[in-house]
């Protein structure tokens, strides 16, 4: 797959990710996806500021208006993420409850928040993937050949392994001080990763 490509495919998974939360049987398996959704948003945004943006503004004849409000539309999304993150756990034995809501009052405002955190989200995802492949994308493609459209993808799939996992909306969103600030990013997120039992890849 092409760079474009690349992110397409991430932008469907997304949306499947959407599907799975609303169809999850359990609070257990919404809070699977909820942490899923975290770690491959968190992945895409790091990838898109690292290695696209800043193509994008130098090939694209608007591309640093273009890039700039894709940066504001990133901050937003991982405003929400953060908030999600920071959510505390629902009851684990909430699962036994035959109709998958939460047992107590505390944990049935832990569901309220996520899910209107989630709608937030869902929204600003799905305003943000519209303009990309409406206008960003298509403007890359013509900008861009085929060889250095297939070199990015390359450099995307490789770098999703090593990618930040957690949303920092208080770091640096722009190259220099993003690819000091991403691998300091990524050690600690892994880490947290593993310490709480979370999805890695």
């Amino acid at each position: 797959m092409d760079a474009i490509d690349v992110l397409e495919h991430d932008h469907r998974m997304v949306e499947q990710l959407f599907r799975d939360y609303h169809a999850a049987a359990s609070a257990r398996q919404r809070r699977a996806v909820v942490e899923t959704l975290i770690r491959e948003l968190s992945k895409h945004a790091a990838l898109e500021e690292l290695m696209v943006y800043p193509l994008a503004r130098k090939v694209l004849p608007d591309g640093q208006q273009d890039v700039d409000e894709h940066l504001a539309e990133h901050m937003g999304v991982k405003k929400t993420l953060f908030a999600l993150d920071r959510l505390p756990t629902a009851d684990r034995h909430s699962d036994t409850y035959p109709d998958g809501h939460l047992g107590g009052e505390g944990d049935q405002r832990v569901q309220e928040r996520t899910d209107t955190l989630m709608a937030e989200l869902q929204r600003e995802i799905e305003e943000h993937v519209a303009e990309e492949e409406g206008l960003m994308f298509p403007k890359l493609r013509a900008a861009l050949d085929q060889q250095t459209l297939d070199e990015l993808g390359r450099s995307l799939e490789k770098a999703k392994q090593t990618a930040p996992t957690r949303p920092h909306p208080h770091a640096p969103d722009q190259p220099p001080a993003l690819a000091m600030a991403a691998p300091v990013a990524t050690v600690y997120d892994r880490m947290r990763d593993r310490l709480q039992g979370r999805p890695r890849t």
